[in-house]
C-alpha cells in the first residue's frame, strides 16, 4: 500500500508541481525518468543483495531510505533538489517492491498466482485511493508538500515493523540462522564457494536454453509496465480540461479497476494456464485503451480508462508467479530480475511520453500505451514457445 501510495504522488500532484517550479510536460518527464532509473536500481540490487545479508535487514532499510526521500522531496527548495530527492525514494521503493515479490514466492511454494494477485491487490489500493485523497486535499486547501513529507513520516513505522518481523531469509545457502527458511545443514563460508553445484546447475539450464524464458518475461514485463505507468503518470495531465477532483477521479478508477482485476484473478488465476491467462489479459489492455483514449464522452472514457485498469491486474502478478515456477530456487534474484526489468519498461515510455506530449501531442503519446500492450502480449506467447522448445531438447 505504501509504495502504491508513493508511486501515485506526483501524477496526482502534477498540476501543482509543474505550478511550484514552473515545468513543462517534459520537465516531469525527466523526473519520471530519473525515479524510475533508481526504481530500477533497486530492484535489482535489492534482490542481489537479499541473497547475500537476508531480506529483513534488506527490507527494514529499503523503507527507510524510501521515507527519506519522500521527505527530501517535499522539502525541497528548487527543482534541481526535487529531481536529485526522487531518486533515494525510488531506489528505496524497488527494493521494497522486488524484495516484497521475492518474500512471496518464497512463502508460497503453492498457489501462488492467488497470493500474488492478492499482495499486488494492496499495492492497487494504496494506488486508487491516492489520486482521490490527494486531489480532495489539495482542493481543499492542503499544501502538496505537506501531503509528501507525511507519507514519508507514516513510512518510519513500516521500516522498523519489517525490521523485526519474522520472515523467510532469503539468502542462497540456508538463510539467516534463527530465521524461517534457514537449514543448518547448507553449505556456508569456504564450503559455499567450494560447492559448484549451483553454477552448475545455472550453466546446464542456459545450455538447455531455460534462460530465454526468463528474459522473455522480463521483456513482456517491461512493456506492460511501460504501458501500465504511462496511463498512470499521465492521465490526469491527459484528462487536464476537466476539473482536478474529475481527473484524480478518473485516476482512482483506474486503479480500482487494477484493483478488482487482482481481487478476481486471485480466485480463478490458479483454474487456467499462468501463461495463457497473462496473455489474454494484456490483449484486453490494448482493446480498452483504445477506446478510452478516442471515445468523445468524458464518462465513458473514464468508464473504459477502469476497465483497462481490470484487465492489467492480473499481468504484474502472473509474470513474477510465472518466473517463480520455472526458477524455484532462486526467487529473490528472480524476483528482483523481473522487478528491474519491469522498472526499466517505466523507465524509458513513460519519460518519453512529456518530450512527445510537447511535440506531437499527448494523445499521440497515449496511443503508444496500445502498442505496448500488444507487445507485451507477443512477447508472452513467445515465452510459451520458447519453453516448449526447451523441453523438446
Amino acid at each position: 500500500m505504501l509504495i502504491g501510495w508513493s508511486g501515485l504522488l506526483v501524477p496526482s500532484l502534477i498540476r501543482s508541481v509543474k505550478e511550484a517550479f514552473g515545468q513543462s510536460d517534459a520537465g516531469i518527464g525527466v523526473y519520471y525518468f530519473l525515479y524510475a532509473a533508481a526504481y530500477a536500481t533497486g530492484s535489482l540490487g535489492g534482490g542481489l543483495l537479499t541473497e547475500r545479508l537476508g531480506r529483513r535487514l534488506v527490507l527494514g532499510v529499503a523503507v527507510s531510505v524510501h521515507a527519506i526521500g519522500l521527505i527530501a522531496l517535499g522539502l525541497a527548495p528548487s527543482w534541481l533538489v526535487f529531481l536529485i530527492a526522487g531518486m533515494p525514494s525510488g531506489l528505496g521503493a524497488g527494493a521494497i517492491d522486488g524484495g516484497v515479490n521475492g518474500l512471496f514466492l518464497d512463502r508460497f511454494r503453492s498457489g501462488r498466482g492467488r497470493a500474488l494477485n492478492l499482495l499486488h491487490l494492496f499495492f492497487s489500493i494504496g494506488a486508487l485511493v491516492a489520486p482521490l485523497a490527494i486531489g480532495f486535499l489539495v482542493e481543499g486547501g492542503t499544501g502538496w508538500q505537506a501531503i509528501v513529507v507525511a507519507t514519508g513520516v507514516v513510512a518510519i513505522p513500516i521500516a522498523v515493523l519489517f525490521g523485526i518481523v519474522t520472515m523467510p531469509g532469503g539468502r542462497r545457502h540456508g538463510g539467516v540462522p534463527g530465521e524461517p527458511g534457514h537449514d543448518p545443514s547448507a553449505p556456508s563460508g569456504a564450503e559455499a564457494k567450494a560447492d559448484a553445484g549451483p553454477l552448475t546447475s545455472r550453466v546446464t539450464a542456459m545450455r538447455r536454453g531455460l534462460a530465454a524464458p526468463l528474459i522473455l518475461l522480463g521483456v513482456a514485463i517491461a512493456f506492460y509496465v511501460a504501458s501500465e505507468v504511462g496511463v498512470s503518470s499521465w492521465l490526469v495531465r491527459f484528462l487536464e480540461p476537466a476539473p482536478l477532483t474529475t481527473a484524480t477521479t478518473a485516476l482512482s478508477l483506474y486503479w480500482a479497476g487494477l484493483a478488482v482485476g487482482r481481487l478476481v484473478s486471485s480466485q480463478v488465476a490458479d483454474r487456467f494456464d499462468h501463461l495463457r491467462f497473462a496473455t489474454v489479459c494484456a490483449v484486453g489492455i490494448a482493446v480498452a485503451l483504445v477506446g478510452a483514449i478516442f471515445v468523445p464522452s468524458l464518462p465513458i472514457s473514464m468508464a473504459l480508462f477502469a476497465l483497462a485498469g481490470f484487465a492489467s491486474g492480473p499481468v504484474f502478478p502472473m509474470i513474477i508467479a510465472i518466473g517463480g515456477e520455472r526458477y524455484p530456487d532462486r526467487s529473490a534474484a528472480v524476483s528482483g530480475f523481473l522487478t528491474g526489468a519491469a522498472v526499466i519498461g517505466s523507465t524509458t515510455y513513460p519519460p518519453i511520453m512529456g518530450f512527445l506530449s510537447v511535440s506531437v501531442g499527448l494523445t499521440v503519446a497515449m496511443v503508444g500505451n496500445v502498442i505496448l500492450g500488444l507487445a507485451c502480449a507477443g512477447a508472452l506467447v513467445l515465452v510459451g514457445r520458447s519453453a516448449r522448445s526447451a523441453s523438446q531438447r
